[in-house]
């Protein structure tokens, strides 16, 4: 039977109450959650969760203390020889066609490779934060990164709260392509500011929070923002809002993922802010073009912050709220259950089957 894997902060709440943090797994026959601890930073706080889709007893996890690996299915893990400490990862991807080369996006802004496998990093130096709306308090962080399929050295960084930028060389390089997010958000409907960053009417097309790239569609790049889904089909040098509104009277986009097992199908995270009461999982089975909800039967209790599909089975997708609600579905959609975290484990960001 497949666990769940997720990860929480150990912060305050948005309501101010304090919250757990962590990283947990779930057994999905029993529902019963497990806090995983064994070689883990005390306290920590767990914003990433990747598991090797090649292996998976292989699990990453990026912590407020750099990134630890488990070899184990989670039981037991080590710490990685990381160039600075007490750094915060909010991401890690593993290379499309060099399963040893894995990036890392941590706060405040930067970018880590590793050549081999995990075990070492270095981070890369002309990987910077375009700084379109950071300020003090708020460290604006990578959230995702992206690889094209066809083009694997195009890697796409999304920024929280920064834009979008790239590099065509494997990382040795970056581009900041954040400029035409910058120019849509002259659009009256476009414009959003919620957080006085100091970028006037277009922060909100700024707030980065993932970016997916199908291997059916090549050069085309889907970015989720708060104001919705865009595209470029262009590797980033244009983008166009996808008007995602058609689909979903809520559009704040925090999560976006193709599928392993059928490049013409997406997953989508949808809310109507970053911090509310409610979400909707939907799914496109045609490249984007229509979306249908898909999370039948289960009320979102908030923000819908991620979603993962089982690399072994495609019928297994999960998603997890703002708030600790995980819901999974074992056979595609047609139903699902609840998997609810411990009571005090909020701020929760990653979600992934293992």
């Amino acid at each position: 039977m497949p666990h769940i894997f997720a990860g929480a902060g150990a912060s305050s709440s948005p309501r101010g109450i304090p919250t757990v943090g962590g990283l947990f797994r779930c057994d999905t026959a029993t529902g019963a959650w497990e806090a995983l601890s064994n070689g883990l930073p005390a306290n920590p706080e767990v914003h990433a969760v990747l598991v090797d889709p090649a292996d998976a007893r292989t699990i990453y996890a990026g912590t407020n203390d750099g990134p630890y690996r488990s070899r184990d299915g989670g039981d037991t893990w080590t710490k990685l020889d990381f160039p600075e400490p007490n750094t915060m990862i909010w991401t890690i991807a593993i290379h499309p066609t060099r399963p040893n080369v894995l990036f890392a996006g941590s706060a405040p802004i930067a970018l880590y490779r590793s050549l081999d496998g995990g075990d070492s990093w270095s981070r890369l130096p002309n990987a910077v934060s375009p700084c379109h709306c950071e300020r003090p308090g708020f460290d604006s962080r990578v959230l995702r990164i992206a690889f094209d399929p066809n083009r694997p050295d195009d890697v796409y960084a999304a920024l929280e709260v920064s834009g979008i930028i790239r590099s065509t060389d494997g990382g040795e390089t970056w581009t900041d392509m954040s400029g035409p997010l910058i120019r849509l958000a002259d659009l009256p409907h476009l414009r959003s500011n919620v957080g006085g960053r100091h970028c006037g009417h277009c922060e909100g097309m700024l707030d980065s929070h993932a970016s997916a790239i199908s291997p059916a569609l090549p050069g085309t790049v889907f970015l989720g923002l708060r104001m919705g889904l865009f595209r470029s089909d262009d590797r980033g040098v244009n983008w166009y809002d996808t008007e995602i509104g058609r689909f979903s009277p809520i559009t704040y986009c925090h999560d976006v993922i193709v599928s392993a097992h059928d490049p013409r199908t997406l997953y989508m995270c949808l809310s109507p802010a970053a911090v509310s009461d409610d979400g909707a999982l939907f799914r496109s089975t045609d490249l984007a073009t229509t979306w249908q909800r898909i999370d039948r039967g289960v009320d979102m209790d908030s923000t819908l912050m991620a979603v993962a599909e089982d690399a072994r089975d495609a019928a297994r997708v999960c998603c997890v709220t703002r708030k600790g609600q995980v819901i999974g579905t074992t056979d595609g959609g047609a139903t699902w259950r609840e998997f609810r975290l411990p009571a005090g484990v909020e701020d929760v960001y990653a979600v992934a089957w293992g």
